[in-house]
């Protein structure tokens, strides 16, 4: 995306660091990763305490203050007045040097963040379109101006947000296939070849795994792809911007596997396309998460903004609810179900809620992300019995395979 004209606001790159000459060891014996940190940090700790005092961290900051960013120098100060003993530990000071995010390292910054005093990222001037798209993302869903100062001096566009846009295109790819080969493109879903596909669930064939998660590549018509792809987009890309492709993929993921899975359970008879299970998984963990930090978001038009993709929701869950229950180009098997929508949303609420609050933390330390992970696989446990048992105790009579 470009180099910023000059140094961020917020915490710099390690490289500031490795240019300090006085406080480094000769290139040609520069010991690796950790090692080089753990080298310089000796210097000033001969007692081998692991933690620095503040005076002399102080000292050692003035001394080299003309050759360390600014910024780097303030955040250090503030990690060290964040310790009630006003010292500086040995993790801290990697975790900064190293360009690492940690919790003790988050709530350091939150203290000390009376020291970091410089203009808000939206007074910035003089940035070029890749920086203000950048800028406008992290106001779109970061709620600390911390967290959007870290993303803004951070990102580089590498690896781009290519999860989001794969998916799409594969699942225009495959929509414009059935479009052709069935010769229909509105309302595809009421072809009475439409079901044969392989890709979509159906309630006789799920022993066949692949289908609770194939079935977002089959739409019923070009007005259900046009609203998941436009939401996906909108929404998804940014999101992964920020988050990473991990984070967003597992969310949507999980969302379309939860999608299937209700369908499977509440809606027993009916066949299952469409991505809105991820889609309707990543918009409402959004939402959510912009009214739960609702003072913290700066974004402009949020209000409206919000209004629009529950606009937009609403039609596409509409749109799901009138075709299920509109009489079938192929009875006795009903339209696709609705309630894999309500599913994504369930995900979105739970799993996504904590993945967008933890901006570069580790979820494995967040305890309410291991609870909604347990509760995501009791309902995938439960969910697979029943899909094993239920048919067959409830004596339910399916419609036939396509």
């Amino acid at each position: 995306m470009g180099e910023h004209p000059s140094p961020g606001p917020a915490v710099a790159a390690c490289a500031e660091a490795e240019r300090i000459e006085e406080l480094e060891p000769e290139a040609e014996e520069r010991p690796p990763a950790e090692d080089h940190w753990k080298v310089l940090f000796d210097q000033f700790d001969p007692g081998n305490t692991g933690f620095i005092s503040t005076g002399k961290f102080r000292s050692l900051l003035d001394s080299h203050s003309a050759k360390l960013d600014p910024h780097k120098r303030e955040v250090l100060l503030a990690l060290a007045d964040s310790h009630a003993n006003g010292q500086i530990c040995y993790q801290d000071f990697v975790n900064l040097m190293s360009n690492k995010r940690s919790n003790s390292f988050r709530q350091a910054i939150l203290q000390g963040n009376r020291r970091l005093c410089s203009k808000a990222l939206l007074e910035e001037k003089g940035l070029n379109l890749s920086q203000r798209l950048i800028r406008h993302v992290a106001y779109e869903t970061l709620p600390r101006e911390i967290d959007r100062k870290w993303y803004y001096d951070s990102y580089t566009c590498c690896p781009p947000p290519w999860f989001m846009i794969t998916v799409t295109l594969l699942e225009v790819a495959f929509f414009l296939y059935n479009g052709v080969s069935l010769g229909q493109f509105v309302l595809q879903v009421t072809h009475p070849r439409y079901l044969k596909n392989s890709l979509v669930y159906h309630p006789q064939l799920r022993a066949q795994a692949w289908r609770y998660l194939t079935y977002i590549f089959m739409h019923a018509g070009i007005e259900h792809l046009g609203l998941n792809v436009v939401l996906q987009l909108l929404v998804g890309v940014p999101l992964e911007m920020v988050h990473g492709a991990t984070r967003i993929g597992l969310v949507y993921v999980a969302g379309v596997v939860a999608g299937s899975l209700a369908v499977s359970v509440a809606d027993m008879t009916a066949p299952v396309v469409g991505s809105s299970g991820g889609v309707y998984a990543l918009v409402s963990a959004h939402l959510a998460n912009i009214v739960m930090n609702w003072s913290g978001m700066k974004c402009q038009f949020k209000l409206l903004r919000m209004a629009v993709a529950l606009i937009c929701m609403s039609m596409e869950f509409g749109r799901a609810v009138w075709l299920r229950f509109h009489p079938s180009a192929y009875p006795p098997c009903p339209h696709p179900s609705f309630v894999a929508h309500l599913g994504g949303v369930a995900v979105g609420i739970t799993l996504g809620v904590v993945v967008l609050r933890n901006y570069e933390q580790r979820l494995q330390d967040q305890s309410l992300w291991w609870i909604f992970v347990a509760m995501y696989t009791v309902f995938v446990l439960f969910a697979v019995f029943w899909n094993i048992f239920a048919y067959t105790l409830l004596d339910l009579k399916l419609p036939p395979p396509p």
